[in-house]
């Protein structure tokens, strides 16, 4: 119950957040009604339900199904290492790969980290957005993608609460 109480709670603060339909409040600063770019196989139940998870939490996505997802993968500069199901871009080009909880997007996004390139969950850790497997849960870490194709533990997703 308390996983449930905690997602809805975050939903109705990251809906709050959205002030303009352009994706920015009046300081400019982007907010989760910003359209993100989402690009992934026809035929993934799981990226299916990740998109679910942030429109729920007031992102709008334009869905796409590239000829070669690895080739975009690696043009937005995100190594093998770091790859999931789908990518996610921004307008002004930051990327999130794989199932990157909403609420670290909008974290993100409020702090342009200075030589990000976005945020990516490797793999498909179960409990993670879209990953829901009954109470099954696997801790796992949101990572901050560098420039220079380095990276840094951004957030550590210890149960489904902090996601």
């Amino acid at each position: 119950m308390l996983r449930y109480s905690a997602y809805w709670m975050l939903v109705v603060l990251c809906t709050v957040s959205v002030v303009a339909s352009s994706g920015e409040d009046s300081s400019g600063r982007l907010s989760a009604g910003t359209v993100i770019d989402v690009y992934k196989s026809p035929t993934c139940g799981c990226c299916g339900d990740w998109i679910e998870h942030i429109q729920g939490n007031g992102f709008k996505t334009e869905i796409h199904h590239p000829n070669d997802l690895n080739q975009l993968k690696a043009d937005k500069g995100i190594a093998a290492h770091f790859q999931s199901c789908h990518t996610a871009v921004t307008a002004d080009g930051y990327v999130f790969e794989g199932h990157v909880p909403a609420i670290y997007i909008q974290r993100f996004l409020d702090e342009k980290p200075k030589g990000a390139v976005g945020l990516a969950v490797p793999g498909m850790p179960v409990g993670s957005p879209g990953m829901e497997v009954g109470d099954k849960f696997m801790p796992y870490q949101v990572l901050l993608l560098k420039r220079d194709g380095s990276a840094e533990v951004y957030a550590d997703i210890l149960s489904p609460a902090d996601q």
